[in-house]
């Protein structure tokens, strides 16, 4: 399964625990299709929000390339809309309404047939002390590894 990934999330990782993961096809115009596959986008303040029952992903930048007549580029931060299952919607639209949980853009990517995908999960937003406790976590475990390395050798 080789997939070619264009743009992560790293933020999202760090300020969410993720839930559940899904996957989202992404309507694209063919200048923003070619700025994908310069890996040309950015996910950092990325989320989703349902606009007339269907999810749209916001605030994602995706640039325009110079090749590009600028008569049909659109704006970079412009809403696009994603494509699921109509079941995944509405477990996606009662986890966010009902439950109060974020609908979080995890990365970018190209699957084997060449379409542009979106990781998109369900996540819960963490407090200052669950974000100090996992980097407390990961500190310690690379420590432990670092001093089994060193004693191997």
């Amino acid at each position: 399964m080789a997939i070619n990934i264009v743009a992560q999330n790293k933020k999202a990782r760090h300020d969410y625990e993720i839930l559940e993961k899904f996957e989202a096809g992404l309507v694209l115009q063919g200048s923003e299709v070619k700025a994908l596959r310069a890996k040309r986008a950015n996910l950092s303040d990325a989320f989703c929000r349902f606009i007339k029952g269907e999810l749209h992903l916001m605030n994602t930048h995706i640039a325009h390339l110079e090749t590009t007549n600028k008569h049909y580029s659109r704006d970079t931060r412009t809403p696009r809309k994603l494509l699921l299952h109509k079941k995944q919607l509405e477990k996606l639209y009662v986890k966010v309404h009902k439950e109060g949980l974020t609908i979080v853009p995890l990365m970018i990517y190209f699957n084997e047939r060449n379409f542009a995908k979106v990781t998109i999960a369900i996540a819960k937003g963490k407090k200052l002390h669950d974000k100090r406790a996992d980097m407390k976590t990961k500190t310690l475990n690379r420590e432990a590894q670092q001093a089994i390395k060193e004693r191997n050798y």
